[in-house]
């Protein structure tokens, strides 16, 4: 498939669209997939997330986080528990390969793909690319100094079902405040080296030294979304900003590059890379969030003065 316009939005599971792109035709991947909070077949995380929602439908309360592993989380801990939740990790390692061995065909040499996780899920992530063929090149740390512990309060619980010992137990609590997010950096590998491969793709570095001369960290933060980014149909939406920081780190200025996001969601990734110049292809599997990206493509279009339609 050829890119006729400056973007491309392909409505599906992206297992299956994804064959449809060029070999070796894409510059730059940035992609927010599912965490793994709950999976069964292919509709990964639809139950968790279904659950909340309606909790909250009638309510002002946006969901932002929810817990890994939460329709694992009740019941009891025993042998069976252990196995499911240990399944569930290998379909989720498999899922991902899928999709990871189909970027690896369509990325140029030098490509870097970036993948948002979560901080128990950035292992089965890194496997499942690294087994698709990409070499691993560090994690960054998304910080965004919230978050609320999801968990069990020991002393309140042993107090509630009347146990003597609670007030020992003052202070533990069952996880940690999670304020931080993983983004997984791999690359396709390079042609022999740095520099036939820039000669080749024009990619293979980062932008890794700013403008006052110090060098980037692997800590990302200050970044928040604007008034006009929060969706109450998508949990984790990253700030525009961020994804701009991530295409002017790994990706040179040049509009013949393509930005990849396999799982477009709200479609951040496609109005980041088209506000730098890019071209990019989005692809999504949710009906709502298709009318989003629409929508954000419409109103992106409209601040540049320039007609949009949507295409089919």
């Amino acid at each position: 498939m050829n890119i006729s316009k400056r973007w491309q939005l392909l409505h599906g599971d992206c297992r299956e669209l994804l064959t449809l792109l060029e070999e070796s035709s894409i510059s730059c991947v940035i992609t927010d997939p599912p965490y793994n909070y709950e999976f069964i077949g292919r509709n990964w995380d639809h139950d968790e997330i279904q659950r909340r929602r309606e909790r909250i439908q009638n309510s002002s309360t946006l969901v932002k986080n929810i817990p890994y592993g939460s329709g694992l989380a009740g019941g009891v801990r025993n042998q069976r528990w252990y196995q499911r939740n240990r399944e569930n990790v290998v379909n989720y390692i498999e899922w991902a390969t899928d999709w990871s061995k189909e970027l690896m065909r369509v990325c140029k040499r030098g490509a870097v793909v970036a993948v948002f996780s979560s901080t128990r899920t950035l292992a089965h992530i890194q496997i499942a690319l690294e087994n698709a063929g990409f070499y691993a090149r560090d994690v960054l740390v998304y910080r965004r100094h919230s978050g609320i512990p999801k968990g069990l309060n020991i002393e309140k619980k042993l107090d509630k079902i009347g146990d003597t010992n609670a007030k020992q137990w003052q202070g533990w609590h069952t996880c940690l405040r999670n304020e931080w997010e993983a983004i997984v950096i791999v690359q396709k590998p390079l042609k022999n080296n740095y520099i036939e491969t820039i000669q080749m793709t024009g990619l293979g570095p980062f932008k890794a030294i700013l403008s006052d001369g110090s060098f980037q960290s692997n800590i990302l933060e200050g970044f928040s979304k604007g008034r006009d980014e929060n969706f109450d149909e998508h949990c984790t939406i990253k700030p525009l900003s961020l994804i701009r920081k991530l295409l002017e780190l790994f990706l040179p200025q040049d509009n013949s590059h393509i930005v990849l996001d396999p799982f477009a969601g709200t479609g951040t990734t496609l109005i980041a890379a088209l506000e730098l110049g890019y071209q990019t292809i989005g692809i999504e599997i949710e009906d709502q969030y298709i009318n989003i990206i629409q929508q954000r493509l419409g109103e992106y279009f409209g601040k540049i003065g320039q007609e949009f339609e949507v295409f089919d």
